[in-house]
């Protein structure tokens, strides 16, 4: 099903058309589809039968509180890098029982925040986190569950900046090392060892490393439980990919996916847990833009938005590709190529170049499409320009869930030392 489709001339998510957002919210603004939501998560939910399989929604990709107690009404759980993750996931109602906390540095500040809520996984990236979690958790008098990260060698990702599971990537402890590392953690008092955990990378298209990394981590699971470990879950993490580019894209579906951890993990007795964040939230959203200028130069044709790479950080970091489509269904064949470009004073601020579109003029909207991962949750305020504003639709009707700040709103956060001047 398509969630963002033109009716009656107009480029509309379910229902709305995205010109009555922008009478109400003004642009740049993000627009998100609730529907897709929660049919994206219902997806991999049915993919994940017969398996025992928690899905710990990668809150990363989109935090927004909204779009997270919408997936908490639908049995997501969570998957956390900060205590501010932490706290979002529990403000938006996901159980303390069906988080888990990832990243590499996590301070002991967040360690002890999550051992007092409960959480039901720890995935440690190294030995010293390990120790320090140790020390957390023997100060509580409790112990804390945990998965070591495994770095499993196995390159994927599309982009450098996005592949975790290479030796040379910060990400866990290296293959080689994991015993031993499992032999520390079994040695102190404070912690428990219950399961393996392994991430290789975001927006991978293909199952072949996915595939690679999980039987080296089952190889691993093995002789962990000769060793004597109780190894009781295997940790997937994220990073199915998305289909950005209509034209180009032929990416896995999550039913073949699920159909090939099945096939390898049945008989082993492992709870299966899944962090998507972009498979779920991407395609569910759109950053909505008005054309400033058309700019006709002697080699190029530019597009210059109101949006800007402080709002949609990716193409500016990734090289990321989005489809751009008018709000208004073109009714002629007329088109033109043009360089998309944001108003920041940064050559990067490029969202896209050489692309085809019909004839635009100043005051038209555009949308960049499969923008709701890594979005929002990456926008900054550089030049002084207030984060953009997010829009959820159901439906035919549409909320406000965060709002635009305006300059007072960013002014007030600083301050002139009193003795300036003195």
């Amino acid at each position: 099903m398509s969630y963002f489709h033109y009716s009656n001339g107009q480029l509309c998510a379910e229902g709305v058309p995205l010109g009555d957002i922008t009478k109400d919210v003004d642009t740049p603004v993000y627009v998100y589809s609730a529907s897709a939501l929660a049919d994206n998560y219902h997806g991999f939910s049915r993919a994940c039968e017969p398996m025992d399989a928690l899905i710990a929604y990668s809150v990363k990709a989109n935090s927004n509180l909204a779009v997270l107690t919408l997936l908490a009404s639908c049995g997501a759980g969570a998957d956390v890098v900060s205590g501010g993750e932490l706290e979002r996931a529990l403000r938006a109602g996901i159980a303390p029982q069906k988080i888990v906390f990832s990243g590499v540095g996590k301070s002991r500040d967040e360690m002890h925040k999550a051992l007092k809520v409960g959480i039901y996984q720890f995935n440690i990236e190294s030995a010293p986190e390990l120790i320090a979690l140790n020390d957390v958790a023997c100060a509580l008098n409790t112990r804390a569950a945990i998965a070591l990260r495994i770095n499993p060698d196995v390159s994927a990702g599309g982009h450098e900046k996005i592949s975790t599971g290479k030796a040379e990537n910060k990400f866990g402890v290296n293959l080689d090392q994991a015993r031993g590392v499992y032999k520390q953690a079994r040695e102190l008092p404070g912690i428990e060892v219950i399961g393996v955990d392994m991430h290789i990378g975001s927006q991978i298209d293909s199952l072949a490393p996915f595939e690679t990394a999980l039987l080296k981590g089952l190889d691993l699971v093995r002789e962990l439980r000769r060793d004597g470990h109780d190894i009781r879950t295997f940790d997937m993490g994220g990073g199915l990919g998305i289909v950005y580019n209509q034209d180009e894209d032929t990416l896995p579906t999550v039913t073949d996916y699920m159909d090939m951890v099945r096939r390898h993990t049945a008989g082993l007795g492992l709870k299966m847990i899944f962090e998507p964040g972009r498979a779920i939230a991407g395609n569910a959203g759109v950053l909505l833009s008005r054309v400033q200028y058309v700019k006709h130069g002697s080699a190029r044709n530019f597009l210059i938005l109101d949006a800007a790479m402080n709002d949609l950080l990716r193409p500016a970091l990734y090289g990321a590709y989005h489809a751009i489509q008018p709000v208004k269904e073109p009714m002629s064949d007329q088109t033109e190529i043009y360089d998309i470009v944001g108003p920041v004073c940064e050559t990067g601020d490029t969202f896209a170049t050489h692309r085809r579109l019909s004839v635009m003029q100043s005051d038209d909207l555009v949308a960049m499409l499969s923008a709701g991962a890594y979005g929002a949750v990456q926008a900054g305020q550089y030049n002084t320009r207030p984060l953009v504003p997010e829009v959820l639709v159901k439906d035919s009707q549409f909320s406000v869930i965060r709002m635009r700040p305006d300059l007072e709103d960013i002014l007030r956060l600083e301050s002139v030392p009193g003795w300036f001047g003195a």
